[in-house]
Formats: structure tokens, sequence, C-alpha cells
């Protein structure tokens, strides 16, 4: 039946390398069950059944990838928009958790829409290549900011904005400390650095006293609270359009880019260097972040830790299977994750933000037109708090240089008209 419907043999593989690639892409993501509950609670939503809707939301993503698609890639809700979602759209922009989740919602539909009738091909080769590594890096920069509050050592000061916490405190010792043994870790190729420093961060917490030891493993807590409480209509209001936007906007990229990363790695692409079955793979993104939105968490996409299991031998969608049986075997362990305190995320998040600014280096900054608009973008993301705001800055930044530099040719359709509608959006509708 597994050589049937994943083709294992046509793959070179067998049962056992792709179970272990599994495990491997599992302990290398298993982190986001720990920092997405914990990041989306601060939205005011339940965090049991944040829980249980980002782990069954990676399941359903990873099994649609397995089974339909048949690529060793792992999904879940993704780092960054949920940032974004709880610290930008929920508590500056003013919106309910429940209008958020409907701007997920409605963004995964018009993901679908978009893969169905390969759109998205037109609209990513429309935008710059100098936007997209600007984007990624201000979503990182963006991390980095959330992980230094959370750990106390950036803090508010009504003089000069932001000024330095008590960097002596035990939440930034142990933040930096969990910074430290993933770098550590990560040098070491053991595979789960991220989780094994939350893990034992958050062991040192309780040892201390910081924390109250509540169990390992119970049954799963109830997902009631957040199940179908998304509002559809709130989300149609005028001034969630550059939210959902940005949700669109981010994943496109984000899931594009991984599933590049992990199909080159894995020598998946085909002769003519395709991504063959493209559409059936960008389902289980979208797929994944509509049934996710319904259950109660962010954005939900694909994972470029899929490598680690590319690496470790996967090749079929057998790999994302395995993932996606382990996520909803961790569904068990809740009271482990409610333990988890903030500061012991923020290190995997400072982890990620460094990932993140690694395409900078792709950047021409001895081209002051691509130059700007990227330092637009990298400035205003983190210091604006808004991944939406810094997208819609980094536009019109980019047509503005363009114009006033006299390099029109330069510019798209596309571009132009993202750039006015953002401008139109601060006027009429800030």
């Amino acid at each position: 039946m597994l050589e049937k419907i994943f083709l294992l043999k046509d793959h070179n593989t067998t049962l056992r390398q792709e179970v272990v690639a599994g495990i491997t892409t599992f302990l290398t993501m298993a982190y986001i069950i720990f920092v997405n509950p914990a990041m989306l609670a601060d939205s005011g939503m339940n965090h049991g059944a944040i829980f249980v809707a980002t782990c069954v939301a990676a399941a359903i993503g990873c099994f649609v990838m397995g089974f339909i698609a048949n690529y060793p890639i792992a999904l879940a809700p993704g780092m960054g928009l949920n940032s974004f979602f709880t610290y930008t759209v929920v508590l500056e922009m003013g919106y309910t958790w429940q209008v958020a989740l409907g701007g997920v919602f409605i963004s995964g539909c018009v993901f679908i829409v978009l893969s169905l009738f390969n759109i998205r091909e037109w609209i990513i080769n429309a935008i710059p290549h100098s936007l997209r590594f600007g984007i990624a890096a201000g979503i990182g920069l963006f991390l980095a900011f959330i992980a230094l509050k959370n750990a106390g050592i950036v803090i508010d000061s009504p003089a000069t904005l932001l000024t330095l916490g008590d960097i002596t405190a035990f939440s930034a010792v142990m933040a930096a400390l969990g910074l430290f043994i993933i770098v550590g870790l990560v040098n070491r190729n053991i595979n789960g650095a991220v989780m094994i420093s939350i893990l034992l961060i958050t062991i040192l917490s309780i040892l201390f006293g910081k924390v109250d030891y509540s169990g390992i493993i119970s049954m799963p807590p109830s997902v009631t609270p957040t199940l179908m409480q998304l509002d559809i209509s709130g989300a149609l209001e005028v001034g969630m359009l550059s939210v959902i936007f940005a949700f669109l906007f981010v994943d496109l990229f984000d899931t594009s880019g991984t599933l590049i990363a992990v199909a080159q790695r894995g020598n998946l692409l085909d002769d003519k260097g395709n991504f063959p079955r493209l559409g059936k793979a960008l389902l289980a993104d979208s797929t994944a972040t509509v049934a996710g939105s319904m259950l109660g968490t962010s954005t939900t996409t694909s994972y470029v830790e899929s490598t680690a299991g590319v690496a470790a031998g996967g090749r079929t969608g057998l790999t994302a299977v395995t993932v996606g049986v382990l996520f909803l075997l961790a569904l068990f362990f809740a009271p482990l994750a409610a333990m988890v305190p903030s500061y012991a995320t923020a290190g995997p998040l400072f982890y990620v933000a460094v990932l993140m600014l690694a395409g900078l280096v792709h950047v021409k900054w001895d081209n002051i037109s691509d130059a700007v608009p990227v330092a637009v973008i990298c400035i205003t993301m983190p210091l604006t708090f808004s991944i939406a705001h810094g997208i819609a800055f980094g536009f019109i930044s980019y047509v503005a240089v363009r114009l006033f530099s006299g390099h029109t040719k330069e510019l798209n359709i596309s571009v132009c008209l993202l750039a006015l509608l953002f401008l139109v959006k601060f006027i009429f509708f800030a």
C-alpha cells in the first residue's frame, strides 16, 4: 500500500529511511508547538486551544502534502505571521483575535484561488528580488525585536522610547543562554537544537522556582474556545485589506522559497528545473491555512526545516506524513507546552531572525535604488511593530525612488498598483 501511494522504489528510498527523515524534520521544527501557543496567547486566545490548533493544523498540512503532493515537506503555523497576528493586528491595530482569524481564512481562500489558476507565478515574478529579500529580513528583525522584548532586554522608556532593561534579570540571562545553547548544538549538527534549548531553559526555570511544574503528559485540552470562532465579516473591513495582503504575501514567498530550497536539496526538480506537482504542493499550504483559521491558529506554511529531513534521506510524502503523525502525538504533551515561559522562546526567535537575515547578502547595496527600499522595510517593520506597514513602505519607497531617479523602465504595473493601493490606504484608511 505504501509503495502504491508514495512510489518508494521510484524515489530510491525505503520505509525506514522515510520514517527516520520524518522524525528528523519533526525534531527541527517541533519548537513551534511551544512558541506558537505562547505567542498567540498574548492576543487573548486560550493557550490550550491554540496548542491543539497548532498541532492539528500542522498535521493536516503534512497529510495533504504527503498523500496528495507526495513531497517530503512539512508544514506548521509560520513564524513571523504569528507575531504579526498578535502584536500588530490585535494589540496594535485593535482588532479582535476573531477578526484576525477571519483575515487568515480569507487569505487562505485567496491563496487557493491563486494556486488553482496559476496566478501565483505571475505575482511572484512581478515582485522585484530586492523587495523579497528585504521583506524576509524585515520579518527577521521584527522577530528579533520581539525576542528582546520578551526577554526584558529591551524595554520602553518615556525619554528615549526604547532602552536597555535589566540584563542581569533571570529572564534576560535565560534568553541569552537559550540562544547560545542553540548555536552550540547547531554547530555540532545535533537535530532538534531549538526544541532542546526550549526544554532546557524550561527545566532550569522549574529548578529555580520561576515556573510551577504541572506535569508532562495528559489528554489534549479542548479546542472549543477557538474552534470556528473566526469573524469573516469583520475581516472584510477596508482597514483589514493590508492585513489580509500581508498574510497572503508573506505566505506566498515563504512557501515558494521553501519549496525551491527543499526541492534543490533533495534533487526533486525535473530535467528542466521545474517543480512537478507544484499546484498540489501549494494546495497543502492553502488548505492547512484555511483549516487552521477554523481551528484557531495563524497562517500555516511550509517549513524550510524540511531540508533536514531531506538531508536524512526523505524523498516522498511518507516523510511529511510521519511528521503529521508526530504532531498528533504531541497533542498529549500540553502540560509541558503550558509551562514554557516566554523568555524560553526568546532565544529560538532570535535564532530564526538570524536565519532570515541571510537574504540581505543578495541585495545590491551598491545600487542605491535597491538599497533604500530594503533599508526602509528592515527599519520600519520592527519599529512600527508591523509587517504590513513594513511591506507597504517598501513598495511605496521602491516606486518613489525610481520615479525620482528617472528609472521608470524598471517599474512594472503590478508594483505600481500595489504601491498606489498602499498609499491610498494610508491616506484615507489609516
